[in-house]
């Protein structure tokens, strides 16, 4: 499985980033050409949180520990 990882920065305070797994099971046919490109997964995620702004994003093959930006 290819998870993406999204740094994401608030709008309201732009220096609070952080990074968010994006994938679900719903998008657990991501592959890692999909996911280097910008995945459509990513932009539909990010319609889905308005309050945020996208800084950056990884790929990342299986298991990824959270951890801050």
């Amino acid at each position: 499985m290819i998870k993406i990882i999204a740094v994401l920065c608030s709008l309201s305070s732009p220096a609070n980033c952080y990074e968010q797994t994006v994938t679900t099971s719903d998008y657990a046919d991501v592959s890692m050409q999909s996911c280097l490109t910008g995945a459509p997964q990513l932009a539909e995620w990010m319609k889905q949180h308005p309050a945020e702004r996208l800084a950056g994003w990884r790929c990342v093959i299986g298991k990824q520990d959270r951890r801050g930006a």
